[in-house]
């Protein structure tokens, strides 16, 4: 049995004993539940240590380990694309999440009881900054202690300007620093990897709380959940077409079919990765593009371009919001969009990935970590569109800058052909 459906079950039995303990009123399954509990929070609390160190360490990687100067115009080009094209995504799930969310029906006195439940185990209510606050503390005073608050805007802000003045120093000392935290995020990983062994057990204890405080409402929540996060996912894969065919000059049946194979992979295997070869394949033989594109720009951008990355973090932290009757501010929001464009680079390459890389943006806004169980627990369905999405948005990217290479070789040519004899 997989562990996908290992972990649904866990899910399902526990929202079904959550809801059968609260409405027994049996003195021993309510004691029997408390003791059950704790049992998710250990194992979110297990997630939660590795959070730093694997943030930390694939950010390093990330910019350290990948010379962009040495690829030069396509590189700088790529990395302004995946930004840009990142950005969007937060900014739309940004628009789109609060309303829909509002509309959802809230039983205050469950809110409540979840919120007790945490009691003692870290607050739960999100402070509200000023915008000259929240600018301010965006740099840390104290990187150390921005790491042991859990304060992960200020950290990652720390850790990639860390990376940007690492990138400058000598040959022989990046790489060997690059080499440490390579090691670190692999062990990382690794751990992740146990952690993860043990989901069905966690989640089991998160949803028997849950359905233990909301009842049905909270089966009604985790469905909206899933739409709305594979909805946007379907969105942004849409509008990654009309961005091949109008900046790529590609005609629609020619991107479509160049991106049929790899879509096939992404969506059976919800690997990125494992529908690398059969992009490039198509890349090379069926869209003729630069071997530069081929052989740098899209085994970089399978790694650390996800283009939906801040779908999952942003609407599971709505949603979690939503769980513990928490009100997120406009600056709240702010804080989610700018760590999700930030994080989005440092998902892990592991099931449920794109949910784990949530952590930092609930982190971020003092948001109840423990709901991330339940997320990544129907993460499922949403992970193949997400995972789809990504594919098609990097062989899209690859098509617009390997037209904007053409037209800056033709731009060189014409001045080249100008100059005075």
């Amino acid at each position: 049995m997989s562990l996908t459906i290992k972990v649904l079950i866990g899910l399902i039995g526990g929202l079904l004993a959550g809801i059968w303990v609260a409405a027994s009123g049996v003195p021993f399954l309510e004691t029997l539940a408390q003791w059950i509990e704790p049992l998710g929070r250990i194992w979110v609390n297990a997630i939660r240590m590795t959070v730093i160190p694997l943030v930390g360490s694939l950010l390093v990687v990330g910019v350290v380990g990948t010379d962009v100067r040495a690829v030069g115009r396509i590189g700088r080009r790529a990395v302004g694309l995946f930004l840009a094209l990142i950005a969007f995504a937060a900014a739309l799930t940004a628009i789109v999440t609060p309303p829909i969310v509002r509309r959802l029906p809230v039983d205050p006195e469950a809110a409540a009881g979840l919120r007790e439940s945490l009691a003692g185990a870290g607050g739960v209510e999100s402070q509200v900054l000023t915008m000259g606050e929240w600018l301010v503390s965006l740099v840390p005073t104290n990187p150390m202690a921005a790491m042991a608050d859990g304060a992960m805007l200020p950290f990652i802000i720390f850790t990639l300007l860390f990376s940007l003045a690492a990138a400058r120093i000598a040959k022989a000392h990046r790489d060997a620093l690059t080499g440490f935290f390579k090691a670190v995020s692999e062990t990382m990983l690794v751990l992740i990897g146990w952690i993860l062994d043990l989901a069905p057990i966690g989640v089991f204890a998160l949803a028997m709380s849950l359905g233990a405080n909301m009842g049905l409402n909270a089966a009604g929540a985790i469905l909206a959940y899933i739409i709305i996060h594979s909805g946007l996912c379907i969105i942004l894969l849409a509008g990654v077409y009309p961005l091949a065919v109008i900046g790529g000059k590609l005609p629609l049946k020619e991107f479509s079919g160049a991106s049929l194979p790899a879509q096939a992979v992404a969506f059976s295997s919800r690997s990125s990765l494992a529908s690398l070869p059969p992009a490039v394949e198509e890349a090379e033989t069926r869209l003729k593009l630069p071997a530069a594109i081929n052989s740098f720009l899209l085994p970089l951008g399978f790694s650390v371009f996800r283009i939906t990355a801040p779908v999952p973090m942003i609407v599971g932290a709505y949603f979690i919001a939503y769980f513990y009757g928490i009100t997120l501010e406009p600056i709240h929001l702010l804080t989610m969009v700018v760590t999700s464009i930030l994080a989005s680079f440092t998902v892990p390459g592991v099931p449920g990935g794109g949910v784990i890389a949530a952590v930092p943006v609930l982190m971020a806004v003092n948001l109840p970590v423990e709901g991330i169980g339940i997320l990544l627990a129907v993460d499922t369905i949403p992970d193949i569109f997400r995972t789809t999405a990504n594919v098609t948005a990097n062989i899209g990217a690859a098509v617009v800058l390997a037209r904007g290479e053409e037209r800056a070789g033709e731009a060189d040519s014409s001045l080249s052909g100008s100059e005075p004899i």
